[in-house]
């Protein structure tokens, strides 16, 4: 047996007629469009966070500027340590007052640095700031190791410089010479000083001749003429000579010249009058 079902709906009109050759102005929701589709491939997500970092880094020196602006204040002092002999702790404070007043941040350590290291008697210049208005300076002398010639000194680094007032060394050896010529004469006094005290004898200073001729100056004052070849050779016999025989009468000799192959030649103090003995 058949059963028949009938479903109901509701009526589809027919699509009106068109007219021969028209065409239809309604857009094909299916259809392409580059527009659409050109949006729709751009990582908008990705370009939006570019663009944030893009202008947050633009900013960043904007902004530090500004705040350097606002925090910075005029050098109200400026403090100069060290252990100071030749330097004038007056002087130095003199020399740094020219930054007093200038702008914390801006103002060049570099600058100040170098200005103080052109003194004569500054090795180096340590400067840092110290929050909110001040300069630290941090001074360090040069070592004097001896005179040299007549109105310079020689650092124990070897170098040479010219204070105006280099007698506030003390007492140093003199030592002379050209100076291009300065490490040796260091070296050679070095070397013979320390066979000097090792025999108890003083050691005053050291000259180098320009044609290359060496004086040695004993602390008792006595030269010692060493010529300019075989300098070594002639300071051992010097000092088995001195040792051996000069030594008992040293307050006698007035110069002595190593320069003979079997010997030296021994130059006495004119008689004293007085005692009627050298001296």
């Amino acid at each position: 047996m058949l059963d028949r079902v009938m479903v109901r709906g509701r009526a589809v009109p027919p699509e009106p007629p068109r007219r021969r050759g028209a065409t239809s102005l309604e857009p094909d929701g299916d259809g392409f469009n580059p527009l659409r589709e050109l949006f729709a491939a751009v990582p908008w997500l990705q370009v939006g966070l570019g663009a944030v970092v893009v202008v947050l880094a633009a900013m960043v020196p904007w902004g530090a500027s500004e705040v350097l602006t606002t925090l910075d204040r005029q050098i109200m002092a400026i403090d100069v340590r060290g252990e100071l002999v030749g330097e004038s702790q007056i002087e130095l404070e003199r020399q740094v007052g020219q930054w007093v007043g200038r702008s914390f941040f801006a103002t060049d350590l570099a600058e100040v640095k170098q200005a103080l290291e052109q003194r004569p008697w500054v090795q180096s210049a340590a400067v840092r700031r110290v929050w909110p208005d001040r300069l630290v300076v941090d001074i360090r002398e040069k070592k004097p190791l001896a005179y040299w010639n007549q109105d310079q000194l020689v650092s124990r680094s070897g170098q040479l410089f010219q204070p105006g007032n280099r007698e506030v060394a003390g007492r140093l050896p003199l030592l002379a010479g050209p100076d291009e010529r300065v490490s040796d004469v260091i070296a050679m006094a070095r070397t013979m000083a320390e066979t000097l005290a090792e025999k108890g004898v003083g050691f005053a200073g050291l000259t180098l001749e320009p044609r290359g001729a060496w004086t040695l100056l004993l602390a008792n004052g006595i030269e010692v003429s060493l010529g300019r070849d075989l300098v070594e050779l002639r300071f051992e016999r010097f000092m088995a000579v001195y040792q051996e025989q000069l030594a008992p009468r040293a307050d006698e000799v007035q110069r002595i010249d190593a320069r003979y192959t079997n010997g030296v030649a021994v130059q006495w103090k004119p008689l004293d009058e007085s005692s009627g003995n050298k001296s």
